[in-house]
């Protein structure tokens, strides 16, 4: 163990075992159940592991995950105001019994560590949602992902590491909390102030840094998130060479980069104080907390979940504790007339303030419009627009959904000519019965077998448009969850994802009834048959809707055109 402070004046936890230790875990591992982490929980868990979650040993048990959820506090008072869970399904959980060991793998199978099991329970997990985000609303990824991709059960205990994840990606700037204070103390750095960004940097972004370490008259760690953060942020492999680009415009020798692995909640307040937790960890001294930090956006009714400077409050309130100065900072805006940045509240009506959202950068790179060089530098734009080709060279996905019978594969069908005969690009359709037959076959109809179903559908959609092509899909779709999930695969992928919503009556489908599905389903023949014993989650908000009880199938493609020309897809 490491005698360095973290943030409640404790040691740096290290989980990682060696020597026969290591030895008799790896041969332990073999006997013991195994469970294949997820993407977030192989990011918890590499942080857990390297002492980056200080004072945590392992997954939380129920005492400090109740406390946690409550309170902000561990069972023994800490503060920790995030709660660290491994989640199961119900199968495995039923297999396991406490003070047994669980072998930890990574999605290929790589033993990562061993969970020695204290806690087995089935949380209230609506209620961790209003506790710890402040709502249950699934517009807010973190409410999104806990209600409906995490598994029911969670499962507690001390870890014993065995090896580190690996990273065949900007290895170099990867660095545990050790690793980084070592490289502090080589530098004669004692004074670090910790930049956290889940986004590109632009020139904003360093003037609000460089004055950031000047007013700390301290050195500056930029230590963005590559793990996972909001579904459609740009991909971590872009905004890292971003960001070295970026570091060749600050004063030499001030300033370093860490890739920090982190799986981030979108908590704003709460997630603020988690990462001045990891901050002080690292051993940086100071932390920017900035306007609305890590805030997931507009909730379902286009409020703001957060208020703005609710967690510079909350971060300013703790840091005495946590022993890590806050650094709070306005939106920095450009001022034309003095060519340069300054803080909103420095403008002056005598000023010109120029400024662009993130919302209008995306929509530049969309259509290739000029991002001027007072916003970004050059080389940093450029990068951006090789991962982010205007629209109407992005590979998209157009994604059907309906009842049985309402439409959906004829529309589709109709659309795929209309696509090919514009030319452009090459046009796969993904036909929910055509799918059952050559990738599902084996499967069921049950609610999980359905999910698997579409998320095969999903996967193979966002690779098609990931390279560029056009993936028609036209599956029945059920369930409003599985089909976010497609769009997140698909939006991660750098793809477009344009839903409609065949909205056709049931009455109508049973009258079209041409396979007598709907009959033998009302007579009991079928089980779980959509829209009779088996519900239909209608889109809320999809891309696009029509009812073919109303339209031929010509004027319903031809619609679809039309909104994908407004889209910007097609030229």
């Amino acid at each position: 163990m490491s005698q360095l402070n973290t943030p409640h004046g404790g040691q740096l936890v290290d989980c990682y075992l060696s020597g026969p230790a290591l030895a008799a875990a790896r041969t332990e591992a073999l006997a013991c159940p195994s469970w294949d982490l997820s993407e977030r929980q192989l990011c918890d868990l590499e942080l857990l592991l390297d002492g980056s979650f200080s004072p945590l040993t392992g997954f939380m048990g129920r005492a400090d995950y109740e406390r946690v959820v409550g309170e902000m506090r561990l069972a023994n008072g800490l503060l920790f105001p995030m709660p660290i869970t491994l989640d199961v399904g119900e199968t495995f959980a039923a297999s396991l019994k406490t003070g047994t060991s669980i072998a930890l793998r990574d999605a290929e199978g790589v033993l990562i560590a061993l969970l020695d099991v204290s806690d087995i329970w089935t949380p209230d997990r609506v209620a961790e949602a209003k506790a710890v985000f402040g709502t249950d609303d699934p517009a807010h990824p973190g409410v999104a992902y806990l209600l409906r991709r995490a598994g029911p059960v969670y499962v507690g205990g001390r870890l014993r590491g065995v090896q580190a994840p690996h990273h065949y990606d900007f290895a170099v700037d990867r660095k545990t909390p050790r690793q980084l204070r070592e490289q502090f103390a080589a530098q004669g750095w004692q004074r670090i102030v910790a930049f956290q960004t889940r986004n590109p940097m632009h020139r904003a972004h360093m003037e609000l840094t460089l004055r950031a370490a000047r007013q700390a008259e301290a050195n500056l760690l930029i230590n963005p998130v590559v793990g996972m953060t909001k579904p459609g942020d740009i991909d971590h492999y872009s905004r890292v060479r971003c960001y070295e680009h970026l570091l060749k415009h600050y004063p030499a020798q001030s300033t370093a980069l860490s890739l920090l692995g982190l799986a981030m909640r979108m908590g704003g307040p709460r997630e603020a104080l988690w990462h001045m937790v990891i901050r002080k960890n690292l051993g940086c001294t100071h932390f920017i907390v900035g306007r609305d930090h890590a805030g997931p956006g507009k909730d379902s009714q286009g409020a703001d979940f957060y208020g703005p400077y609710a967690a510079q409050e909350l971060a300013l309130k703790h840091a005495g504790e946590l022993g890590i100065t806050v650094l709070p900072f306005e939106e920095m805006v450009y001022l034309e007339n003095r060519d340069a940045y300054a803080p909103v509240s420095e403008v002056t009506p005598a000023d010109t303030v120029l400024s662009i959202s993130g919302t209008e950068v995306r929509r530049r790179l969309m259509t290739g419009a000029e991002i001027p060089a007072w916003f970004s530098y050059p080389e940093v734009v450029a990068e951006l627009r090789k991962t982010h080709p205007p629209r109407q060279d992005q590979g998209f996905v157009v994604f059907f959904t309906g009842l049985s019978g309402a439409g959906k594969s004829t529309i589709a069908n109709a659309l795929q000519i209309k696509l090919l005969e514009l030319g452009g690009r090459r046009v796969t359709m993904l036909d929910g019965d055509h799918v059952r037959k050559m990738l599902s076959s084996e499967l069921g109809f049950s609610r999980e077998h359905r999910d698997l179903n579409i998320l095969r559908i999903g996967f193979v959609a966002s690779e098609i448009a990931k390279h560029g092509g056009i993936a028609v899909c036209a599956p029945i779709a059920p369930y409003a969850a599985t089909r976010a999930r497609v769009r997140e695969l698909v939006t991660q992928a750098g793809g477009g994802f344009i839903e409609v919503h065949v909205s056709t009556s049931l009455e109508v489908c049973e009258q079209r009834d041409r396979k007598g599905l709907y009959a033998k389903a009302r007579a009991g023949l079928i089980k779980e048959f959509t829209g009779i014993s088996d519900p239909y989650e209608a889109p809320e908000a999809p891309e696009l809707a029509l009812d073919t009880a109303e339209l031929s199938v010509e004027q319903a493609a031809h619609g679809i055109v039309l909104k994908l020309e407004a889209l910007g897809y097609l030229a």
